[in-house]
């Protein structure tokens, strides 16, 4: 296939504006720090911090998520997830916050999501643009992915985002969905975009009045997923900026950005993290792991192979690892640990970390804080 032209300065232009070159707490804190930081671009503190409005300090909150207020916002400046959920936490406890996810969502604009932005933008149709997201938003953010699932003659956009259900993350959830919305509509012709529904899995606030009339159509709390139902005639509608030859010069900037990501870690790292993410709801199944991957069952399956390992052993040593970091840290009850490596009873917690280290936890962790002896 012949490689795409790049296009030209205005025709760049005419779908960015003010855009610069293309470039490239501590709850849950062991957990996260095992194999890797969840990450969020720092762009959504600032965006969550401005639509607070006036009921909040808004120089304090930023600098509490190590930003600094007066500074220019880096969309490539990455703070980690826990961060990023304590400072909503934080706002929701001075102000009444039923409103902020949907007020954040609503500022997101194409242009603030740099190279992605602008091939959302580029992409000639609606499920063009949110298949660029599904695939490139491991660019920026490592704590959710996104899929597209035919449903009849509907459409699916579905966020995945593992982790506890705090408040932050539920929170967090509206705020994307509002923003997936909100980008929807400016790339369309007349500036117009409602789902069919939306879903989300978290109980509903006490008032919903709000949610209904920005998205425009019923919302469902308590939901088996996170996501906005969209008919075929809105997500096959074209997109009033749609160049596929500026959106094939865009994808090979991203494909060139997301192996740079990917090349950091290995696979077998990759899925470890994914799984330790995922165990405080349970055991992740493989489908779900390789989807917030990018990949298929298959693939997963024959890469890991390629390694010598299946997913069961992967998930077990995960499990081993997590639950021995765990175990070193003294603020963690045992009913905790167990919780948080995907256990629903204390007994069988204990059972299958005999098997893994040949201790129960109470002697290891007893063992890993008592003082060497010399010999």
């Amino acid at each position: 296939m012949q490689a795409p032209t790049p296009p030209s300065p205005a025709q760049v232009g005419s779908l960015s504006q003010d855009q610069g070159p293309l470039h490239k707490s501590d709850n849950l804190h062991i957990h996260i720090m095992m194999v890797s930081m969840d990450a969020v671009t720092s762009l959504f503190v600032r965006k969550v911090v401005a639509a607070a409005g006036d009921g909040v300090d808004a120089a304090a909150l930023l600098r509490s998520a190590g930003l600094d207020p007066n500074a220019r916002a880096d969309p490539k400046a990455m703070i980690s997830a826990t961060v990023y959920y304590e400072l909503i936490e934080r706002i929701a406890g001075e102000t009444d916050a039923t409103q902020l996810p949907l007020r954040t969502g609503a500022s997101m604009r194409c242009d603030d999501y740099g190279a992605l932005g602008l091939a959302f933008k580029a992409a000639p149709t609606l499920f063009g643009s949110y298949s660029r997201v599904a695939r490139y938003a491991r660019i920026w953010t490592s704590v959710v992915a996104y899929a597209l699932e035919p449903d009849g003659s509907n459409t699916w956009f579905v966020l995945h985002r593992s982790g506890t259900r705090r408040l932050g993350l539920r929170m967090s959830n509206e705020a994307t969905l509002a923003s997936a919305t909100a980008i929807a509509r400016e790339v369309s012709q007349d500036g117009t975009f409602t789902p069919l529904e939306v879903h989300l899995t978290h109980p509903q606030p006490k008032v919903i009045a709000h949610h209904e009339a920005y998205f425009g159509c019923p919302v469902f709390f308590g939901s088996d997923r996170d996501a906005i139902l969209i008919s075929n005639e809105s997500i096959n509608r074209t997109n009033k900026l749609g160049d596929e030859g500026i959106t094939q010069f865009l994808q090979q900037h991203l494909d060139q950005e997301l192996a740079l990501i990917a090349n950091t870690k290995s696979l077998n790292e990759r899925t470890k993290d994914v799984i330790a993410r995922a165990l405080s709801e349970g055991l992740p199944k493989m489908d779900d792991v390789a989807r917030n991957l990018g990949m298929s069952v298959r693939s997963l399956h024959r890469r890991l192979a390629d390694d010598g390992l299946t997913f069961r052993t992967l998930t077990e040593n995960t499990r081993q690892e997590l639950a021995e970091a765990l175990l070193r840290d003294a603020r963690y009850s045992i009913a905790e640990v167990a919780f948080l490596t995907g256990f629903s009873e204390q007994s069988s917690f204990n059972r299958a970390f005999k098997r893994w280290a040949g201790d129960t936890p109470a002697t290891y962790r007893k063992a890993q804080h008592s003082p060497a002896t010399a010999p």
